[in-house]
């Protein structure tokens, strides 16, 4: 039994298996017979590790011949069969441990393997990773780090390893990161993930992607720390590139309208209760010219030009030049001392501006227009700045170029009023609040109602009667000047029609002002034909009124549409004549039937004893041109006898005012024309 090594001695182990023996014996000669004591016995061997593969075979070939013989049981089948159960128990037993014993074995082995692989394993991701790779302990040391953070680092791992987590603060750091990194050695967070910068030794910065995780023992307590970091530095500075490339004009390379939103917002949001902001709105005059006729490669330039005068005149943290597109530049003060600052700057713009400037040959000299909006930044909006701003740079422009302009509250709520007023109307024709209201033309010689003027008016149903002083010029700026007029022109010739029917040859004609889009309509022939065939009115019976300045710039336009519509028997009028700088010579080609002078020259004929001699000499020679052309001539704003009296004697043959009857609705003026009837 020498082939088993246990840690005893001779003398113990001779007797555990003396008792082992007596055990067998015992359960081989027991009666009644019982197997199960050498199973008890070979439980026991590998309990005490007799179990080499030599052992075992000893103890089978023990329990059977030799242990018949020792006996002196022969070969009698009984105590054979008893024999071979004993065995058998005792075999089946040892096998079943020893393969117990086995598979621990080999689960150990496979364990060890697993562990020395999985070790393997890590070490080489450690080592051979691109991503930097840091362990450290709760208090902050860092114990290991790989190739890759050591690049990422610029020092050497012995460097590192002398660190703190501590010592790789930067200056820029935000406070969360470093409350995210406290939060975790604490264990209140399992990870965190954040963007940081390290400085290196050289001095230069390296932008990282860190992710931290806390690593926890069994019990759930933190052991370590590990930090993932990735050298992110090329793509900061492609996503900085691509910013800048975002938040700059491609051209003049000046902030563009983002950035200048972006800043302003800013200010909006952080600001103390007495900070005051100011926005200067610059626009060239003029550059569409010079860009459509030198080409846009000399439009470019000189944008390239002015943005660099721009930023040499105006500079400083607290002020940003940015072009907002086009021909358009904005200057924003941020802390703002006061309109006078404000003004100061875009005076010392516009002076840069207006000097010269030499592009491909070209000396060009442009100016530009300036709006001004300065205030206190509590409760503003960039919508409301901007829209102020750009409001107050369409005064300056419509002022006259060339300068700047304040915002101005109260014209700017006289502006917003009128356009309410402009967005109204559409509306305000569909529900028929406008209406017509006539004034007599009278005969000069004889009193009688030679013709009537059709003025359109507006019932509005919250700001009253309208003159149309208050809308017409709204009307021409939004287009709707051609169906409103349109509309006048058929109730004027329904009404006249019915002055028609009444009085026949002794009804009066009506006159109707056309607006300058309605002078300029495709579609004005057409519609006075079409309306002067649904009404039946006669077309001697209806005169059509333009300004001279409206008439007038038809010199060099075909006037087949006055001449058309003269063929057809209507009246063609010049209104308010002698205000404008008309083409004399160019008069006598016009299709015009009549002069009416304009009534600013009635005021110095006011009084028969003081009357102004040049305003007489100029009406004269006003009457005795249009008489001279075949026209005749109706004097306007006529309110005293004395003016009456004058234009009879210089020659005029009507007259329009006052002093016979204001404008009132188609009763009153047929009660009037039936007054006056021979």
């Amino acid at each position: 039994m020498g082939t088993s090594y246990v840690p005893m001695t001779s003398a113990e182990v001779e007797g555990r298996l003396h008792g082992y023996t007596d055990r067998l014996v015992d359960a081989l000669v027991g009666e009644p017979f019982d197997a199960s004591p050498a199973r008890a016995v070979g439980a026991d061997l590998i309990g005490v590790h007799f179990t080499s593969s030599e052992s075992l075979a000893r103890t089978v070939e023990l329990i059977g011949d030799e242990m018949l013989d020792v006996l002196r049981l022969g070969d009698d089948p009984v105590w054979r069969k008893r024999v071979a159960a004993v065995q058998a128990a005792r075999k089946r037993t040892l096998d079943e441990q020893e393969a117990i014993r086995q598979a621990v074995l080999d689960a150990r082995d496979a364990v060890e393997l697993a562990l020395r692989t999985s070790e393997a394993r890590f070490r080489a991701i450690f080592s051979e990773a691109a991503i930097g790779i840091g362990i450290g302990d709760t208090e902050g040391r860092i114990l290991e780090v790989n190739d890759s953070l050591t690049r990422i680092m610029g020092r050497s791992a012995d460097d590192i390893r002398r660190m703190q987590v501590a010592d790789m603060m930067h200056p820029e750091d935000p406070d969360r990161t470093w409350r995210l990194y406290d939060e975790l050695v604490r264990g209140e967070r399992e990870q965190f993930r954040v963007e940081k910068q390290f400085s290196r030794p050289s001095g230069k910065t390296v932008w990282t992607e860190l992710f931290v995780s806390l690593i926890r023992d069994d019990d759930g307590k933190p052991l370590y720390q590990v930090a993932l970091i990735e050298d992110v530095t090329d793509r900061r500075e492609l996503q900085e590139r691509l910013r800048y490339q975002a938040m700059h004009d491609p051209l003049t390379t000046l902030p563009n309208r983002a950035l200048f939103l972006d800043r302003l917002e800013s200010i909006l949001r952080r600001h103390d209760p007495d900070d005051r902001i100011a926005l200067c709105y610059m626009d060239l005059d003029g550059f569409k010219v010079i860009n459509d006729s030198l080409g846009h490669h000399v439009g470019d330039e000189l944008l390239v030009t002015v943005a660099e005068r721009l930023a040499a005149a105006v500079h400083g943290d607290d002020r940003l030049v940015a072009r907002m597109g086009g021909d358009e530049f904005v200057i924003l003060l941020q802390n703002s001392t006061g309109t006078e600052q404000a003004v100061e700057i875009a005076e010392q713009v516009l002076s840069v501006i207006d000097e010269p400037i030499r592009i491909d040959g070209h000396e060009l000299t442009v100016s530009a227009s300036i709006g001004i909006v300065e205030r206190n930044v509590d409760g503003q909006t960039a919508a409301e700045l901007m829209r102020d701003a750009d409001v107050t740079l369409y005064w300056a422009k419509s002022d006259g170029k060339g300068r700047w302009a304040q915002f101005d509250q109260e014209r700017n709520a006289n502006e917003v009023a009128r356009l309410r007023l402009a967005a109204s109307m559409p509306a305000a024709l569909e529900r028929d609040e406008f209406y017509v209201d006539y004034q007599p033309l009278i005969g000069l010689r004889d009193s009688s109602v030679v013709g009537v003027e059709a003025l359109v008016r507006w019932a509005h149903p919250d700001l009253g009667r309208l003159g149309p002083d208050k809308f017409i010029g709204l009307a021409e700026e939004t287009g709707l000047i051609v169906p409103l007029g349109r509309w006048v022109l058929h109730k004027a010739c329904e009404q006249a029609k019915r002055w028609q029917d009444r009085f026949g040859d002794s009804a009066p004609f009506v006159s109707v002002n056309l607006a300058v889009r309605q002078s300029r309509d495709p579609n004005l022939v057409r519609d006075v034909a079409e309306i002067l065939e649904d009404t039946g009115l006669a077309p001697h019976r209806l005169q059509l009124e333009l300004t001279e300045s409206t008439i007038m710039s038809t010199a060099d336009e075909p006037l087949d549409k006055l001449r058309a519509l003269s063929r057809m028997g209507v009246r063609i009028a010049i209104d308010d004549f002698g205000t404008g700088y008309s083409n004399l010579a160019y008069l006598r080609h016009l299709p015009v039937h009549e002069l009416k002078i304009a009534g600013s020259f009635m005021e110095g004929l006011r009084d028969a004893e003081r009357a102004d001699p040049v305003d007489a000499r100029i009406v004269g020679t006003l009457v005795d041109l249009a008489h001279t052309l075949g026209l005749t001539v109706t004097a306007e704003g006529v309110e005293t006898q004395a003016q009456a009296r004058r234009m009879a004697e210089i020659g005029c043959e009507t007259g329009q005012g006052y002093l016979w009857a204001k404008p009132g609705d188609p009763q009153t003026v047929t009660d009037y024309i039936f007054s006056h009837l021979d």
